[in-house]
């Protein structure tokens, strides 16, 4: 029964385009619809407002293309895990594994579940009007979060049901959200009613006085002020958390090596036809909240959702609401179906490697790691409940692109201790694509450690405290 079920593993189910699918999917959440407004809010200007969402796409491609020769070398399921295992070893491997499992995979399903739940709430208003299902002190569980729950679990089930039913359901939704991106890019140029790209498009540095609130949350208008010198760079690290957060999760498309077809080719070219595909549609985006909105409209948008305010000014306020919750509600539902259809394999990898809970190594009769799939819903969901995935989130970046850089550093290293190794794909531009990013990565990590130390310590110390465990799991290992 066991070699039947590993058989039906083995069967290559993904193709190229299901890859290119899968990092696209993964990729476009709920970000690229409001974190304009806070890297308006730390820099006042849409020159630099593009500027930070250029060096994240070079950060994010550079990645990719240096990922590229690493997923060659290793064709197997479990992706950055067992890229950093390989080279570094099993503390190392266990401590992404570990850092993936508490907070970076589930963190980010639960914190995009919530936000298709959250844009849910603007086509049905009860959502938000009810009261909450428990609430002691500050806080509560909302009926917007049951939702996101609900979301977790059925695609979680989905999952369950084979690779191909989590493909397919992949391929639909990503297609939509591309599809309904382009629209409002082209209809947001075509359709605007007055043109604020010139006014935007200054050099001066500015940001927000103080970045206070009112009693409802909302930002109090008490007006920009010049920033210069450290301030300046600053201010950039802290604006690029938000753009570097909604372009991660490219990586997931390695988790399922073992699923896809020709893995040596096909996961280097998902992962830069995917990431590029991305960029370019993200910087289109911005181009159109440039081009509709002052810099107050971007900075200031209600809630911080600056597509609803432009596809308000395109398509007048009660159209526009709709489209944009519409849009957003299928971005985020592919979204979770993307990390959660890719987040199991490396559990189940850990598993085998005596690094996780023994139950998730079986696959179910459709030849996928059930048991893997709804630990990760689980502890999502639980996430969702805590009402912390946000802030978690918003630790994490720091930590992801810290993991990012010693898996990118793993590709230098790898040519200086083993040069004879085969690489089916070299890192295109060798060395210079891992160097650009590791040198941004390092700029964006030192600057956030000195000026914005509340996104770094705390991601940090949930990864540290997988050091323990480790030593706890190695000790049972060597006692069995």
């Amino acid at each position: 029964m066991e070699n039947k079920q590993e058989e039906v593993s083995s069967k290559r189910k993904l193709g190229l385009f299901d890859g290119v699918m899968l990092v696209m999917g993964s990729m476009i959440g709920s970000g690229i619809f409001i974190v304009s407004a806070d890297v308006m809010r730390n820099l006042g200007s849409g020159y630099w407002l593009i500027v930070v969402w250029i060096i994240t796409g070079v950060m994010t491609v550079a990645a990719a293309i240096s990922y590229g020769e690493l997923s060659s070398i290793f064709p197997k399921a479990g992706g950055q895990y067992t890229y950093l295992k390989e080279i570094f070893g099993k503390m190392m491997g266990f401590l992404y594994g570990w850092g993936l499992f508490t907070v970076i995979q589930t963190g980010t399903i639960a914190a995009v579940a919530v936000a298709f739940g959250k844009f849910t709430a603007y086509l049905i208003p009860a959502l938000n009007d009810a009261a909450p299902i428990f609430q002691s002190g500050s806080y509560k569980i909302t009926w917007i979060q049951i939702l996101a729950i609900g979301v977790i679990l059925f695609l979680t089930y989905i999952n369950t049901r084979g690779v191909e039913a989590g493909k397919l359901l992949q391929n639909v939704f990503t297609g939509s959200k591309i599809i309904a991106l382009l629209a409002l890019i082209i209809l947001g140029f075509l359709l605007l009613k007055s043109n604020f790209w010139a006014q935007n498009m200054s050099f001066e540095w500015a940001s927000f006085n103080n970045l206070a609130k009112d009693g409802s949350g909302e930002f109090l208008k008490l007006g920009w002020e010049s920033i210069s010198g450290m301030t300046i760079v600053g201010g950039i690290a802290a604006a690029m958390v938000g753009s570097v957060f909604s372009s991660v999760a490219w990586e997931n498309v390695t988790f399922v090596s073992g699923e896809i077809e020709n893995p040596k080719k096909n996961v280097v070219r998902s992962m830069v036809l995917g990431t590029s595909a991305v960029m370019i549609l993200y910087l289109l985006v911005n181009f159109v909240y440039l081009s509709a909105l002052s810099r107050d409209g971007i900075a200031f948008a209600p809630n911080d959702r600056v597509a609803v305010v432009v596809s308000e000014q395109i398509f007048g306020s009660g159209v526009g609401t709709i489209l944009i919750a519409v849009l957003v509600m299928i971005s985020t539902f592919g979204c979770v179906n993307g990390i959660v259809l890719a987040g199991a394999r490396v559990f189940q990898t850990m598993a085998k490697d005596g690094m996780f809970f023994k139950a998730a190594i079986a696959n179910n009769k459709n030849g996928v790691p059930e048991k893997s799939l709804w630990m990760q819903g689980i502890w999502a969901s639980v996430l969702c409940l805590s009402g912390q995935y946000g802030n978690l989130l918003d630790m994490i970046s720091f930590v992801i692109v810290l993991f990012y850089m010693i898996t990118v550093f793993g590709v230098i290293y790898l040519r200086f201790k083993k040069p004879d190794l085969e690489r089916p794909y070299k890192t295109w531009l060798y060395p210079v694509t891992p160097i650009i990013y590791l040198l941004i990565g390092t700029a964006f990590c030192v600057l956030l450690l000195i000026y914005k130390q509340q996104y770094t310590w705390p991601g940090l110390l949930i990864v540290l405290l997988g050091v323990p465990v480790y030593f706890l799991i190695n000790k049972k290992e060597q006692q069995q």
